[in-house]
C-alpha cells in the first residue's frame, strides 16, 4: 500500500488539480504526514497556491502557526480559531468561532485530556520549553529541563571500539577554542582515521 502522506499528497494534488474558483475547497491538516519544515512548506504553498492561482472559497484547518502570516500577505485571506477558556494547566472548548489566529498551540493540553500518562506529559512540557528556548545540546537534542531525566538508557552496541575511540576523540575537541581552519583539519584527520580502521 501506501503511506499515509502519499495517500495525503495524492488528495491534495487532486483538489489543486481539479478545483476551480467556484469550488469549495476544505483541507485538514495538510503536511502532517512528514517533518515539520517540509509540512509547513507544502502547507504554505499550498495555501498561496489556492489564494492565487484558484481563488476558490476554502476552509484551511492547520497546526502550523507560521501560516497565519499568509493573511498579512494575501488579501482574501483571514484568520479564525475556536476559542479556549483556560484554568489553570486545563482546557476548555468554547466551541465559538473567532476572527484571529489562535494565541498558541494546546497540543500538550489536548494529549492531557485523551489520557496520556503524566509522566509523558511532563516530559512533554520539559522538551516543549526547551524546544521553545532553542536550547540544544551538541548534538542538537533538547536538553533537559530538569536533572531528573538525565538517567541515560543501555542501548545495545551497534558499532564497535573503532566509532567509540573515534567519537571520544571528537567530544574531546573543543571545537570552539579552534580556528575554522584548525577545526576543518580535525575534521580531516579523523575522517582519515575513519576511513583506515
Amino acid at each position: 500500500g501506501q503511506s499515509t502522506f502519499m495517500v495525503e499528497m495524492i488528495e491534495t494534488a487532486n483538489i489543486l488539480n481539479n478545483a476551480t474558483s467556484k469550488s469549495l475547497i476544505i483541507i485538514d491538516e495538510v503536511g502532517r504526514g512528514t517533518s515539520t519544515f517540509d509540512g509547513i512548506s507544502i502547507a504554505w504553498a499550498v495555501a498561496e497556491y489556492i489564494a492565487k492561482t484558484i481563488a476558490a472559497r476554502t476552509l484551511f484547518a492547520t497546526h502550523y502557526n507560521e501560516l497565519t502570516e499568509l493573511a498579512i500577505t494575501l488579501e482574501g485571506v483571514k484568520n479564525y480559531n475556536v476559542s479556549v477558556k483556560e484554568w489553570g494547566d486545563q482546557i476548555i472548548f468554547l466551541r465559538k468561532v473567532e476572527e484571529g489566529p489562535a494565541d498558541k498551540s494546546y497540543g500538550i493540553q489536548v494529549a492531557q485530556l485523551a489520557g496520556l500518562p503524566q509522566e509523558v506529559i511532563g516530559r512533554a512540557k520539559e522538551v516543549l520549553t526547551n524546544l521553545e528556548k532553542e536550547e540544544l545540546d551538541e548534538a542538537g537534542e533538547p536538553k533537559f529541563a530538569s536533572h531528573k531525566h538525565k538517567k541515560r538508557t543501555v542501548q545495545l552496541d551497534l558499532f564497535g571500539a573503532r566509532e567509540d575511540s573515534l567519537l571520544s576523540e571528537l567530544m574531546s575537541t573543543d571545537m570552539e577554542a579552534l580556528s575554522p581552519e584548525d577545526a576543518l583539519n580535525k575534521f580531516k584527520e579523523l575522517k582519515k582515521k575513519w576511513i583506515k580502521s
